[in-house]
């Protein structure tokens, strides 16, 4: 499907006022997204484990207006005040939008929004917030239109979200979510994400994420501007190429259980990402002491025990460190032994894979 799919052509059913929630996971991609071209596609594929415990509840109140407006009527509560930081970039979501929910000047909308994890954590809520409000809109598309199938709802759904925030799109459902053109996927698409289709043992059910907060602090730079950085990049088509092939290396990997191959594409990838930013004009340093403490941690403690134990990070400081399940215990007691103290006032946020949004 493209985005001319997703153009409605009528609706059949006319609705004065409702209220919406959704509440809909972060994610955390394995091979990285970083990069992309006009209207939010991806430079390169990119696969994500859903998140579970880190989401954004978001509920949306609708009241059709007696005559359509010039612009878009929109109230927004954050954690139940008025968040005007947060308007411009709804604004451009509903510009972007538009022409494919043409109803968005037809009402005035209440969004009330809050997140699991405190706002000032350094995760980033733009997957989970606009994965949220896009599922939010398409349930009113529904009741404006109930014939639609629930394939084409979560298709319609990633999609929308992609255009407030690329990674949004891998939040809609879960586990395993790919999002990207790869030519070893069948399905695969550069607009929308798509589950995982090939087969994935039973060791990646139920992996755990303990997500440390190295540095709560603003982002040094904005994902906006970190992706435009590849533009130009010296190494931008060797990271490009080698996203592909890790991607392909990873079919056989899940369908396995092949934690050390998965430990030796996961890890390469978080550090490719931040190589990227340090070979970049400009160019940035996004990891902190404490990041390189806990990842030397980790080498150490997977060395000394044989654990599958190992990390994976975001554009920031903060650490994703990923085990399997039955590991559950002796990383647990790793974690709390010897990578809490490089946390930012201890915090750490204890996560494990989700399978994608829930209505309210």
């Amino acid at each position: 499907m493209t985005g001319t799919d997703f153009v409605p052509l009528a609706y059949s059913n006319n609705v004065a006022n409702g209220k919406i929630t959704w509440k809909s996971p972060s994610n955390i991609a394995l091979v990285k997204y970083w990069g992309k071209k006009e209207n939010q596609i991806p430079a390169n594929p990119s696969v994500s484990f859903t998140l579970d415990t880190c989401a954004t509840t978001t509920t949306v109140s609708y009241r059709k207006l007696e005559e359509e407006g010039n612009d878009f009527s929109f109230d927004l509560l954050f954690e139940g005040k008025p968040k005007e930081s947060f308007r411009p970039k709804i604004l451009t979501f509903f510009k972007r939008v538009e022409k494919y929910l043409p109803f968005l000047k037809l009402y005035h909308f209440t969004i009330e929004t809050s997140n699991s994890f405190p706002h000032s954590s350094g995760i980033a809520s733009s997957a989970s917030g606009m994965s949220a409000l896009s599922l939010c809109l398409m349930s009113l598309e529904k009741e404006l239109h109930p014939e639609m199938s629930e394939e084409y709802f979560n298709k319609k759904a990633s999609f929308l979200a992609r255009l407030g925030s690329g990674s949004a799109c891998r939040s809609i459902e879960g586990d395993l979510m790919e999002w990207g053109l790869h030519g070893d996927t069948e399905g695969s698409s550069n607009e929308y994400a798509i589950k995982y289709p090939y087969p994935v043992h039973d060791v990646f059910k139920n992996y755990q994420d303990t997500i440390l907060l190295v540095d709560k602090g603003q982002k040094q730079v904005s994902s906006t501007v970190g992706h435009d950085l590849m533009h130009g990049h010296p190494f931008a088509e060797q990271r490009f190429s080698q996203a592909h092939t890790n991607l392909t290396k990873l079919r056989s990997v899940f369908a396995n259980g092949d934690l050390d191959g998965f430990i030796k594409i996961v890890e390469s990838e978080a550090l490719t990402l931040h190589a990227m930013m340090m070979t970049s004009l400009p160019y940035f340093i996004l990891m902190k002491p404490n990041t390189l403490e806990i990842i030397n941690k980790i080498w150490s403690f997977r060395e000394r025990t044989n654990s599958h134990v190992c990390f994976t990070l975001d554009a920031g400081a903060n650490v994703h460190v990923l085990y399997p399940e039955a590991e559950k215990d002796i990383v647990y007691q790793f974690i709390k032994n010897e990578l809490v103290a490089y946390c930012e006032n201890g915090q750490y946020i204890c996560d494990v894979i989700g399978y994608g949004a829930k209505k309210m």
